[in-house]
């Protein structure tokens, strides 16, 4: 029998209309907040000014245009920098998985005074992180709900998966008025996202049955109802 540690710290609020929540949930964190996001689709969604207007009372500092599989430069060196700079309390993440992997090494960044790499690269191990709180516009990888997220490098050409359990974020809200407007092609992206990464724990090694278990299910459980939520998103 081997020893192991199980840990869920993050506080995760599913349900629709949950995002009128996000005010409780911020306010004993911290009142200084950098919103970061990608694009432009939670301003066509409306999730911008809702998020902006929930927050009024707040003092929002912003970070825009995150790049799917985001760039360490100039995503997460911005984010460390506007940190630094506006002393931030929390960070707010809305979006994919993308934004939030890149708001978990801004993070640790953050709360670091070298270059943001060495912490990436496990040159050098983080001593803390300000708190993260998501609010999640696309199903897919899970980031959600771990500690972990994947950051780019272009200079250098690398790639790099990066864990640390200071990053689990403190508050996860989900609501599905968010990702039941994600076109078809992006929700079955998502499924199959979601399934690849189940299958990647099952093959893992070195196995566990109880975890395999859970894989097992959650790949039956994708494949039975991700046609369904193609066909009815509500």
């Amino acid at each position: 029998m081997e020893n192991f540690e199980y840990h869920t710290p993050t506080r995760l609020i599913f349900g629709k209309g949950i995002i009128d929540r996000l005010p409780e949930v911020m306010r004993p964190i911290g009142n200084k907040v950098l919103l970061a996001y990608g694009g432009g689709s939670i301003k066509r969604l409306g999730l911008y000014d809702k998020v902006k207007e929930l927050l009024k009372d707040f003092e929002i500092h912003e970070l825009g245009g995150i790049e799917p599989n985001p760039k360490y430069n100039p995503s997460v060196l911005d984010g460390q920098r506007i940190c630094k700079e506006k002393r931030i309390d929390v960070i707010l993440s809305v979006g994919g998985g993308s934004v939030l992997d890149c708001c978990k090494a801004i993070a640790a960044a953050a709360r670091y005074e070298g270059d943001p790499w060495d912490l990436i690269s496990y040159k050098v191990k983080a001593e803390d992180a300000l708190p993260i709180v998501d609010v999640m516009t696309l199903a897919a990888t899970g980031s959600e709900y771990d500690c972990g997220g994947v950051i780019s490098r272009t200079e250098t050409n690398d790639k790099i998966g990066y864990v640390d359990p200071l990053l689990y974020p403190v508050c996860s809200l989900l609501d599905p008025a968010y990702t039941e407007t994600v076109n078809a092609k992006h929700t079955a992206a998502g499924v199959a996202d979601a399934i690849n990464h189940a299958m990647e724990q099952f093959f893992v090694n070195p196995s566990n049955s109880v975890a395999d278990g859970f894989c097992e299910t959650l790949i039956k459980t994708l494949m039975k109802f991700g046609p369904v939520a193609l066909d009815h998103p509500d």
